[in-house]
């Protein structure tokens, strides 16, 4: 009996080290890693933490809030195989301001990225925001409603796991630390915990929208928090160094909510409703040189009383960039200076 449990323990591992190493193999034909290089790139990008009211029965009937705030610049380094951006808000205009009010925002995100999978840590905080239906009563003085008094909260973090590891990589579109060689694809999973808060020192729905929404409930303060898991598919189209990438998931979230009603009482509420994730990128990425655009946007689709509520964190990126040979230190890894006990 030992013998046989000894002989199927050293078959199976056989079969992994053989299953890994074939895997292993294969990816050197898809993917490209960089191990001896770091980069740098210069970035642009624009965040954004937005919301929209609609009539539950009638989504035609609805009111987006934006807020105003401006692109950010800076400048991204890859070393000891870290990826890091920082960047600096660009100043926004009097006319943009007059026009849709100052929107006061801190937005914090940290991305990890693996061969096959991702982890989005973000705390967003978002005061000011402006109705982007353009107001259709001519006797008001301003075409956009701004209301400086709502804030949102946003807390949170994603996954996703992409299943083709042999051919697939997330890092070649995203961070450019590698390089997909050929078109592949493969079927993911994504996953969220958020948090998300709404406070307004008055009713969200302005007055003069109000009757357009068919008397949609007035509220001045919303929260929840969302579980959710949502199956999806990626793809990446190669041509010589060219490379176009999509990502779609699509699930069903649990969420707790609480909110004031229209007797302005507190009440709490349990939903099962949507999230959707969505990633689109395109660019150049070569041995040395490499850049492109990439879009992110993430929404939450919740209905409570006659309202659909939707929220939608996305963020829009432009980056150039280039590899250099690793020389001296630069050759060491960030687990070089964590301690092992």
């Amino acid at each position: 009996m030992i013998r046989v449990t000894s002989f199927l323990i050293v078959y199976l591992c056989g079969s992994l080290s053989f299953i890994t190493a074939q895997n292993d193999s294969i990816r050197k034909v898809y993917v490209q890693p960089f191990p001896d290089k770091y980069f740098i790139w210069p970035v642009v990008k624009k965040r954004e933490l937005s919301f929209t009211i609609s009539n539950r029965f009638d989504e035609s009937l609805k009111q987006n809030y934006k807020p105003n705030n401006a692109f950010t610049v800076g400048l991204g380094v890859y070393l000891f195989e870290v990826a890091a951006e920082l960047t600096f808000a660009v100043p926004l205009d009097e006319r943009s301001r007059t026009t849709y009010g100052v929107s006061e925002v801190r937005d914090l995100q940290a991305n990890f990225l693996g061969k096959y999978w991702g982890a989005d840590l973000y705390r967003q905080n978002y005061s000011g925001f402006y109705v982007a239906n353009p107001n259709p009563t001519p006797s008001l003085p301003d075409a956009f409603i701004k209301r400086s008094d709502i804030e949102l909260i946003n807390t949170g973090v994603n996954g996703i796991y992409a299943f083709n590891k042999s051919k697939y990589s997330l890092k070649s579109s995203y961070n450019y630390a590698e390089r997909q060689l050929k078109s592949a694809g493969s079927f993911i999973v994504s996953g969220t915990l958020n948090a998300f808060s709404l406070q307004a020192d008055s009713s969200v729905l302005s007055q003069i929208y109000s009757p357009l929404l068919s008397s949609v409930s007035t509220f001045r303060q919303f929260n929840y928090t969302a579980l959710s898991i949502a199956p999806g598919y990626t793809y990446s189209l190669v041509y010589k160094s060219f490379f176009l990438n999509g990502i779609f998931s699509y699930g069903p979230a649990h969420y707790w909510i609480k909110y004031t009603g229209k007797d302005q009482s507190i009440r709490h509420d349990i939903s099962i409703n949507t999230v959707a994730d969505i990633r689109v990128a395109i660019g150049y990425n070569d041995d040395r040189i490499f850049g492109g655009l990439s879009y992110r946007a993430q929404t939450n689709d919740i209905r409570f009383e006659d309202i659909k509520f939707t929220n939608a964190s996305s963020t829009f990126k432009f980056l150039v960039g280039y590899r250099f040979r690793e020389i001296g230190i630069l050759k060491r890894r960030a687990k070089d200076y964590i301690p092992i006990n």
